[in-house]
């Protein structure tokens, strides 16, 4: 009992447990709206049929609400603080709920507005949480646990997915496709997020490194010491304070990390190939229109649905192993590894999916091939969790100096946003024309995933924020984007101490490398 109560009371513990709700709001929309598109009454009351593009189009715009709230919340969260930030990307994701709930509530005209309207508020506000979150959490984890921090954040955004589809479940199951509470029910149950995140709001630090940059010093050594205590805290500071100083001068704009000749360049195109690669892993299509591919293995509409939540249950227990591996083997190693897996599971599932539809002719059993794509579905579920769904996001709060962290991040989920719009668009279309050979798309697509990630994502993981800056600075120096040319290949692995073991410790990366490049 009282390890439990050290456990919420510990600082670092409840920006992690508040990181982890809020980043369930994202989850919860994923499974919130899979079975509401199905919904009959839903459909009358915003006027289309289930076969309307409309349909996919409500889905895809708070996509693009979360690019936009992206860069509206990064820019507050860097001119007033991550805290006020946050509770305004809070605010505003509840109320994007609410207008969604109220669509076509006692009329019908102009409820498809209404809708449209709810969905790209919450869509700012999601976004803004999802450019804001991971640098507020990684801002206050150590070097060695943001991996873990972030992933365990991560899981939590698979436990929102899992609550919303089970309630979308259940009330469908008991209620039927064509009652009205089976679709605003579950709309109205995600206020428990922001609701309860806004009601322990005031317990939560500040961001010592935003005071930091803000020359707010007393403040900075205040929010250390109520984290980490007096010893520890004044440590800290003077840390910050000496890093602040090799900073300072440099503002830096969305303008600079866009323009090829400006150093923040290469940082900001690891960022945005690292969400084009993750949008290329084709799991978005998986996690949109799952019961839509069980139903291509050969099962019926309800069977689908509920293989659908076991695979999201295994795709939280399975998300364990991410907060075990990415700051144990490092960003790169779960990349490659998830993609791998991907190429196979998926090249498994384009075979699967041709002997089901061949299976009468060829006089196979269909369960003969169709148990083997479920446990194909569920591995791939598991492979994209643990190698690319949280480090994806951990890395652009890894590569940017605090002058740019939360800009970066913010081109992170504006990348991240209009891949998903695109995705959440174009997955009907290619599922009624290409069938199982969508599968074999997405072989190709993680092949060049995993082959990008092998020769240009330097390996971030237990380094710090200013150690990783000195990658990019040796890789512009060189010439070259290559992690094996750039210093001898130091970046392709983690820091990990000298085999020699003469005195259990190595040289400090930062002050070794600079040496290199002068």
């Amino acid at each position: 009992m009282e390890k439990l109560k050290s456990y919420f009371t510990d600082r670092k513990q409840q920006v992690v447990v508040f990181s982890s709700t809020a980043i369930a709001l994202y989850g919860y929309d994923q499974g919130m709206m899979s079975l509401i598109n199905t919904n009959q009454n839903y459909l009358k009351t915003m006027g289309i049929a289930e076969e309307d593009p409309q349909v996919g189009v409500i889905v895809s715009v708070y996509y693009l609400g979360c690019a936009v709230g992206a860069v509206i919340f990064s820019y507050l969260a860097d001119k007033y603080g991550r805290k006020p930030a946050l509770f305004g990307c809070l605010a505003m994701a509840s109320l994007g709920n609410l207008i969604m709930f109220v669509a076509g509530l006692g009329y019908s005209q102009g409820a498809l507005i209404v809708m449209y309207l709810g969905r790209v508020v919450m869509g700012l506000g999601v976004g803004g949480v999802d450019s804001v979150v991971p640098v507020y959490s990684s801002e206050l984890a150590s070097d060695g646990a943001r991996g873990k921090a972030l992933a365990q954040e991560f899981q939590s955004n698979i436990f929102g997915l899992n609550m919303a589809f089970a309630i979308n479940l259940a009330l469908t199951v008991h209620l039927g496709k064509t009652s009205e509470i089976a679709w605003r029910a579950p709309i109205l149950a995600m206020q428990i997020y922001p609701i309860g995140l806004l009601a322990i709001f005031g317990v939560l630090p500040e961001s010592p490194r935003w005071f930091i940059f803000h020359e707010r010093h007393d403040d900075a050594e205040a929010s250390l010491k109520y984290i980490m205590g007096e010893e520890e805290g004044k440590k800290k500071l003077d840390e910050l304070q000496e890093n602040a100083k090799q900073e300072s001068g440099k503002e830096i704009g969305y303008k600079d990390m866009l323009n090829p000749k400006h150093a923040m360049f290469h940082p900001t195109f690891i960022t945005i190939m690292g969400q084009i690669n993750q949008a290329l892993t084709g799991y978005g299509a998986v996690s949109v229109y799952g019961p839509q591919i069980f139903e291509l293995l050969g099962y019926d509409v309800q069977l689908s649905e509920f293989l659908t939540q076991g695979n999201y249950i295994s795709y939280f227990f399975l998300m364990t192993f991410a907060w075990l591996l990415v700051d144990a083997v490092g960003r790169r190693t779960v990349l490659l590894g998830g993609s791998g897996t991907l190429i196979g599971c998926f090249a498994l599932l384009t075979l699967f999916g041709a002997l089901v539809q061949k299976s009468d002719e060829y006089g196979i059993p269909k369960q003969a091939v169709a148990i083997p794509g479920i446990v194909s579905l569920f591995i791939a579920t598991g492979a994209f969790g643990i190698g690319w769904l949280a480090t994806i996001w951990l890395i652009p709060t890894e590569i940017f100096p605090t002058t740019a962290r939360a800009q970066g991040t913010a081109i992170s989920v504006v990348v991240w946003g209009l891949a998903n719009f695109a995705v959440t668009l174009m997955t009907p279309i290619l599922f009624n024309n290409l069938k199982y050979w969508l599968f074999l798309v997405f072989a190709l697509t993680n092949t060049f995933a995993g082959v990008w990630t092998y020769f240009y994502q330097p390996e971030t993981g237990g380094r710090s924020f200013e150690e990783n800056q000195v990658f990019f600075d040796a890789a512009r120096k060189e010439g070259n984007w290559r992690v094996s040319k750039v210093l001898d290949g130091e970046f392709r692995k983690l820091p990990y101490p000298k085999p020699d073991g003469q005195d259990g410790e190595t040289q400090p990366l930062l002050a070794r490398v600079r040496d290199q490049i002068g």
